[in-house]
């Protein structure tokens, strides 16, 4: 008898413990889901995050919501997001900068990378393109360096903003090639490819996502991209290694983070979901035609490559110099 009230006992205790779980789980998500996009409309992460909340709004039948929070290289958008409830329903598109660059590069975070979020999944990884306006004499790296050197000082160059892949990366590339290029720091990619289609500014330096288009047609030209291989859907893009630079490699990514203390039903509900919105075909397609790579890993996958991310990048903080109070 005290066997069978054990027994009882147990499962009721079971039952017990496991209704809330199930219940986070199966509620989520049961009102609007934000996505916090770090940065400002029309870059390489805004437009991952748009085409990923397409497809969630639809699988989940509730609105999924962009809200782009740009500032301190990501830092705005994400602590904003560090700090929100952790019930799954506020979740940011990270990015290296936010959540590998930024731990080094600043003095003082107002969040930490990994111990404030929980990791869902890497979304893509891509390219930074080197990107020149039309008016500038050069079709390739060498050709660049070459008029880089005969007028040294008279150019520059626009990145994202200071400390951002694509300074960091531009600033070791620099060093290695022994040229004079002044950094212009914008506030995301959108307002340096405004200047760089405008003529008043020659090089720049972004995702291959948010310049494709004007590539295509004709308004930019191609210099480098700087992953260690060429992009899938452009494989006519010749990297930064191949062009002089053997094993030059500066590859951003992107991935998605919700608070840290959001329960694991939810994490996992997420992580997955998020993963099958990546790898759905028209999305992989979509994300090749940009130049990015869809990646969809899983959590504990994705710890582990940021931990990775923040010991290499924290290494070219330190060749460039830069530092951010």
């Amino acid at each position: 008898m005290l066997k069978k009230t054990l027994a009882i006992t147990a499962v009721l205790a079971t039952t017990w413990l496991a209704g809330p779980l199930a219940a986070q789980t199966t509620d989520f998500p049961n009102k609007p889901v934000r996505i916090v996009v770090p940065f400002p409309p029309g870059g390489a992460t805004d437009i991952t995050a748009r085409v990923v909340a397409e497809k969630l709004s639809t699988k989940w039948g509730q609105p999924v919501v962009i809200d782009n929070k740009a500032g301190a290289g990501g830092n705005v958008g994400s602590d904003l997001v560090a700090k929100s409830a952790p019930d799954g329903h506020n979740i940011v598109l990270g990015v290296t900068g936010s959540h590998a660059i930024n731990i080094s590069l600043y003095k003082k975070m107002p969040y930490h990378p990994l111990n404030d979020f929980e990791p869902l999944t890497q979304a893509t990884i891509y390219p930074n393109a080197i990107v020149v306006n039309p008016q500038v004499p050069a079709n390739s790296l060498p050709e660049l360096i070459a008029l880089l050197k005969k007028e040294p000082g008279k150019f520059s160059y626009g990145s994202d903003g200071n400390g951002t892949a694509s300074h960091l990366g531009m600033e070791v590339l620099k060093a290695k090639a022994n040229v004079q290029l002044t950094h212009i720091p914008y506030k995301g990619s959108t307002p340096m490819i405004t200047d760089l289609l405008g003529g008043t500014l020659m090089v720049g330096v972004t995702g291959l996502p948010a310049v494709q288009q004007h590539l295509k047609a004709g308004k930019l030209k191609m210099i480098a991209i700087t992953t260690l291989q060429r992009a899938p859907g452009t494989p006519d893009y010749k990297t930064v290694a191949e062009q002089g630079f053997a094993n030059f490699n500066a590859a951003p990514w992107a991935g998605f983070f919700a608070p840290k203390g959001t329960p694991k039903p939810v994490v996992d509900k997420l992580a997955q979901d998020l993963a099958d919105a990546l790898k759905q075909p028209d999305v992989v397609q979509k994300m090749n035609e940009l130049g990015s790579t869809v990646v969809g890993n899983k959590p504990d996958e994705f710890r582990q490559f940021v931990t990775r991310q923040i010991e290499m990048w924290a290494e070219g903080v330190k060749i460039s110099g830069a530092m951010v109070d």
